[in-house]
């Protein structure tokens, strides 16, 4: 009876522990994620949609093992990765997500802007604005506030839902889709399964779901709470990336339009289902871009600041921690200035963020199996065989996927 007592699950903890995963699990749904996931859906229609299921385990794999990291420890992922590998690694590894999640950073605002525009409003207003309303929320001074304000925009992402409703798509093709994977050999078919990969796990979603753990103090009795979060944050997270998915392959590809970003995708949909669908796939673009990059700036700096022992956390003023909150300052202003510039290349620097997560999550996934497979770090809570199996055939999928995905790109297809 008392080890009944020990396991039963206390519903109010479990609402109360709702919060990290979702937000490191929608966050992922960025401008990039958006593009990817139109623009599968607009050249093979419902094709790509048996990916979602498979993308949805890896990112539950990724999640909840750094989510456990952090309740085990109480410390974040570059801390850990500082004392297990040394400070050396730990600077590297440092270093390429600085440059990543900057780059990435730029994306979103390069999506905020598109998708206001599709709205009418002008970048040189919007991105400014954007830029400026991230900067306050960021130094807000409470982790609880921004985790809040951060979920009510996560439901903004109900707008694909709608969409997906709206444009009365064959549900039994897209369901057999699903489960069902077509047969098809086109070498941009093979490219668009890395994009989704490689969008749905980035390397910094690691450290987010990791540091917010610890920033809400959750500890080892609270593990199978913080499993069910991250298990439903990626279970949404993968949903919206279904339905962007069968919108656009269920009104694009019919009509052979094909996109090359997020806001082609919503200005597309205007002449073929109505202004409103269109307009539900802009905001949904406008949401997925601002929530992420309320969140780069903020991890990457908590990253840095953690591997390097500098003080560091939305509570810290200006001068308890001056570099935590000059890093988040710093790439803010940064990318929000890049995109203003006129005819910069927005999508090579993309691509050179892709190169870099490319490389960059392989490294940081072997990172995470070494130390949650470490007794000594983990304890009863170390990786099992099947979770770490299951987080070995991840490191090696995403590795064969990447060097796939240069191959494609150095021979031009």
């Amino acid at each position: 009876m008392a080890e009944q007592e020990r396991t039963r699950l206390d519903p109010k903890l479990v609402l109360a522990a709702m919060g990290p995963g979702l937000v490191a699990a929608l966050a992922g749904a960025d401008a990039g994620g958006v593009a990817a996931y139109s623009n599968a859906g607009a050249l093979y229609g419902f094709g790509l949609l048996w990916t979602v299921p498979i993308m949805c385990l890896l990112l539950i794999v990724a999640q909840e093992t750094a989510a456990r990291m952090g309740c085990v420890t109480g410390k974040g992922f570059a801390s850990l990765i500082r004392e297990r590998f040394g400070v050396r690694l730990s600077a590297l590894a440092m270093l390429a997500l600085l440059v990543s999640n900057t780059t990435v950073t730029l994306s979103e605002f390069a999506g905020i802007a598109s998708g206001f525009a599709l709205f009418g409003v002008p970048t040189y207003a919007s991105v400014p604005i954007s830029a400026l309303v991230i900067w306050l929320l960021t130094m807000s001074g409470s982790y609880r506030r921004i985790e809040k304000i951060l979920l009510a925009i996560s439901c903004i992402f109900l707008t694909y839902v709608v969409a997906g409703f709206m444009v009365e798509p064959d549900w039994g093709a897209a369901f057999h889709a699903t489960l069902v994977p077509p047969l098809i050999g086109e070498p941009s078919y093979l490219s668009l399964i890395v994009a989704l990969v490689g969008t749905t796990i980035a390397p910094w979603m690691i450290f987010l779901a990791q540091s917010n753990v610890v920033e809400r103090n959750a500890r080892e009795r609270d593990i199978p709470y913080q499993r069910i979060d991250t298990v439903t944050g990626s279970v949404v997270a993968s949903a919206i990336s279904w339905f962007i998915i069968l919108v656009t392959g269920a009104v694009l590809h019919p009509a052979g339009i094909a996109v090359d970003g997020a806001e082609d995708a919503a200005a597309a949909l205007a002449p073929l289902v109505g202004h409103y669908a269109q307009s539900l796939f802009g905001a949904g673009l406008i949401g997925a871009s601002f929530l992420a990059a309320c969140v780069l700036p903020g991890i990457t700096s908590n990253a840095i600041c953690e591997a390097f022992g500098w003080e560091r956390g939305a509570d810290r003023s200006w001068t308890e921690a001056p570099v935590y909150r000059g890093i988040i300052t710093a790439v803010l202003i940064i990318s929000a200035t890049v995109v203003l510039i006129p005819n910069v290349d927005l999508f090579g620097i993309m691509m050179a963020a892709q190169v870099i997560n490319g490389v960059l999550l392989p490294v940081l996934l072997v990172f995470m199996v070494l130390i949650a497979g470490d007794r000594h770090i983990m304890g009863d809570n170390a990786n099992g065989r099947v979770w770490s199996g299951l987080t070995w055939f991840t490191i090696v999928a995403v590795v064969i996927l990447t060097v796939v995905m240069f191959v494609l790109q150095a021979l031009g297809i």
